[in-house]
């Protein structure tokens, strides 16, 4: 059986989950067996037939009022118990900052492997083993891990790497609960109180349109100017490691092997030579434009439409005609593709 552990705050699934559980469900047929979701929470029982309907065969909900807010120490001892209980062969867990802090707490109980932030999941036809592919040496390569004497075999994966399945609505399951036999005196750490940052971009793994920017941009005060062109293109801005290593962008914005895989139906690559470890994080996207000094730039092998020039004048006059563009009576309007 292949189990993902489907994460969920205020009773609204994590996008993560879902796309784990078109994975697994990928994954089963290979080795012929079944997929259960499992969800920790309180008052969660609405979220069963959501996970049915993304490919679930089982859900287990693990519910006590403990579990109502996270809480590292007493949610590693509930999944632990289901995992003790269900016997997976494989567990799947999405990589955010969540799962980066449950997984590797759970393998240790489990005495078993765990590999880390995967790009691709796959079964070795011969061995039926889970291959976990992965980024090494800060994304220079991708190395290929198995867990061939321990279960269950484990891994954690980012937001964005696989593709959200659309959910069948005709899909039946069974669902169970489970009630963990957990108290206060389990947390060595207790959570007083919490904090909700709001964020005023959306998540890059999320967007529809992005505009990401380059060593080639230069500057902080660049990365001003494509937000701006993101703005009116109602998307994002976004960059590449060597951004981040600059300071000029936000580590959360970074896209690449090393950052977030991203799939949005735009994405403009400003300044950005294309190293290897940043097409792997674009490569989904439905449309690639790349604006470069450089035409043999790799980028602009892999892009839709390559824009040779110093890339300050072309957003420049991009801001200009879509300014225009979008230029209402009442003030601007959104230019939404």
């Amino acid at each position: 059986m292949i189990m993902v552990f489907c994460q969920q705050e205020n009773v609204n699934l994590h996008r993560v989950g879902l796309e784990l559980l078109g994975k697994a469900v990928e994954l089963a047929k290979e080795i012929d067996t079944k997929v259960t979701a499992v969800t920790i929470g309180k008052d969660i029982d609405c979220l069963a037939t959501t996970l049915i309907q993304y490919g679930a065969d089982k859900v287990v909900l693990v519910q006590n009022e403990l579990l109502e807010i996270y809480n590292a120490d007493l949610y590693t001892k509930a999944l632990h118990e289901v995992v003790e209980k269900e016997k997976p062969e494989i567990l799947l867990i999405g990589a955010t900052q969540l799962g980066r802090e449950l997984g590797p707490r759970l393998a240790a109980r489990l005495k078993t492997g765990l590999t880390a932030d995967c790009t691709q999941l796959e079964i070795d036809k011969e061995s039926k083993l889970l291959l976990m592919t992965r980024p090494a040496f800060g994304g220079n390569l991708m190395a290929t891990i198995v867990c061939p004497n321990h279960r269950p075999q484990m891994a954690t994966v980012r937001p964005g790497v696989f593709e959200l399945k659309a959910p069948n609505l005709s899909r039946t399951g069974e669902v169970v609960e489970y009630v963990p036999s957990i108290r206060w005196e389990d947390a060595r750490i207790v959570v007083e109180d919490f904090f909700e940052k709001i964020k005023e971009d959306v998540d890059i793994s999320q967007a529809q349109v992005i505009v990401s920017g380059g060593r080639g941009v230069g500057s902080k005060e660049g990365f001003q100017q494509l937000r701006k062109l993101a703005d009116l293109l109602g998307g994002t801005v976004a960059g590449s490691r060597a951004a981040v290593d600059n300071g000029w962008i936000e580590k959360d914005r970074q896209v690449g092997q090393t950052g977030k895989v991203v799939r949005p139906k735009l994405y403009i690559a400003v300044g950005i030579s294309g190293a290897i470890q940043h097409l792997a994080g674009i490569n989904e996207s439905t449309y690639i434009v790349a604006i470069n000094k450089d035409a043999d730039a790799p980028i602009m092998k892999v892009a839709d439409l390559g824009i040779v020039g110093d890339w300050q004048p072309i957003v420049n006059e991009l801001i200009k005609r879509l300014s225009k563009k979008a230029k209402a009576e009442d003030g601007y309007e959104v230019v939404r593709l």
